[in-house]
C-alpha cells in the first residue's frame, strides 16, 4: 500500500518550550492511526502541524491529491446562535467553495436527519453536534480524516454509537483516518497502527504491540487497571 502521509523528524516549538521532537512515522492510505498520550503530550499540536497551522521543523509529506477534513476537539462557536446545523454546513460550503449537494450527502453519512440538522445547534445534543461537526469535514470529499478526540461532550451511551459510525464513514469511503482518542479499547479495535506520545520517547506500532500494560503505564506515567476481553 502507498503511504498517505509520511512523517520525518517533525519538530514543534511552542512560546520557547519544545513540544515535539525529532518525531517520525508513516501512514498507510486507507488505515487508521490513533494518536495517544497524557493531557500536554503534544497530540493536538501534532494535527495542527500535519494541516500546516503552526510553524514546524522536519517534514510532513502528504500524498499528492490529499483532501483533509479535520474535526478540532472544540470549536468557538456560541451554541445559542439563531444558526440551525443546516445553516452551519451552508456556511461551510461557502467558505470552501464546495458544491451545495455535498450538504445533503453528508448528512446522510452521518446519519443526521433532515430535522435535526433543520434545529439550531444549541438544541443539539453532544453527540449530535459531534456529527454535525464530522458532516462539516466530509464536505468537500476529503480521502483523508482527522478527528481529534471525538467523543469529548458525548455521555458514555453515545460513545460506542459514535465510534462505530466513524469507522462505517472510513469504510464507505475509503478515508485514511487519524484520530485522538483516550478510549484504548476502541483504539485496539478499530486502529491499523498506534502513536503514543509522552514526554519520553514516543512509539509506533500495531495495537498489539503497543498497547500493553507496561507500555501504557510507562507512557502515561501512572499505575493503572487493565482488563482483558
Amino acid at each position: 500500500m502507498e503511504n498517505a502521509l509520511e512523517v520525518e523528524r517533525l519538530s514543534v516549538r511552542l512560546g520557547g518550550t519544545e513540544v515535539l521532537r525529532h518525531l517520525s512515522f508513516r501512514v498507510q492510505q486507507g488505515s487508521a492511526l490513533a494518536v495517544i498520550g497524557p493531557n500536554g503530550a503534544g497530540k493536538t499540536v501534532l494535527f495542527r502541524a500535519l494541516i500546516g497551522a503552526l510553524p514546524h521543523g522536519g517534514v510532513v509529506r502528504w500524498a499528492p491529491g490529499t483532501r483533509i477534513g479535520y474535526v478540532p476537539q472544540k470549536l468557538d462557536i456560541e451554541r445559542d446562535l439563531p444558526v440551525t446545523g443546516r445553516d452551519f454546513l451552508r456556511a461551510k460550503a461557502e467558505v470552501s467553495g464546495v458544491h451545495g449537494t455535498d450538504l445533503g450527502r453528508a448528512l446522510e453519512l452521518v446519519n443526521l436527519p433532515p430535522g435535526a440538522a433543520d434545529q439550531a445547534i444549541g438544541a443539539f445534543s453532544g453527540g449530535q453536534f459531534q456529527r454535525l461537526l464530522l458532516a462539516s469535514a466530509l464536505m468537500g470529499k476529503p480521502n483523508v480524516l482527522l478527528f481529534d478526540e471525538p467523543t469529548a461532550g458525548v455521555d458514555e451511551p453515545g460513545e460506542e454509537r459514535l465510534y462505530e459510525m466513524i469507522h462505517r464513514v472510513q469504510d464507505a469511503e475509503r478515508l485514511t483516518l487519524l484520530l485522538i482518542s483516550h478510549e484504548l479499547s476502541v483504539v485496539y479495535r478499530y486502529a491499523t497502527n498506534v502513536l503514543c506520545l509522552s514526554r519520553e520517547e514516543p512509539c509506533f506500532g500495531p495495537p498489539e504491540e503497543i498497547l500493553t500494560p507496561e507500555r501504557i503505564e510507562q507512557v502515561y506515567g501512572t499505575p493503572l487497571k487493565y482488563h482483558h476481553h
